[in-house]
């Protein structure tokens, strides 16, 4: 398993949060997301063994949220 807290300085108000959770919460080989709207971030912890983070970071970007760093 990996861990990482993605920067998502879109993220303002609890819809965003449904949004991207929602994209992102199905896609197998994720074990837990979390988006934090204060923050503006994304913690998510899934097998990279079968699930890339570009796969991640794709799904967040097609709910219109730009990932930072990716």
């Amino acid at each position: 398993m990996s861990t990482m807290t993605l920067s998502v300085p879109d993220i303002s108000c609890g819809h965003c949060k449904m949004s991207i959770e929602g994209a992102v919460r199905p896609l197998a080989g994720i074990d837990s997301v979390e988006v934090h709207i204060d923050a503006k971030t994304v913690d998510v912890t899934w097998d990279d063994s079968t699930l890339p983070l570009a796969t991640i970071v794709d799904a967040i970007e097609d709910q219109g949220y730009e990932v930072d760093g990716h």
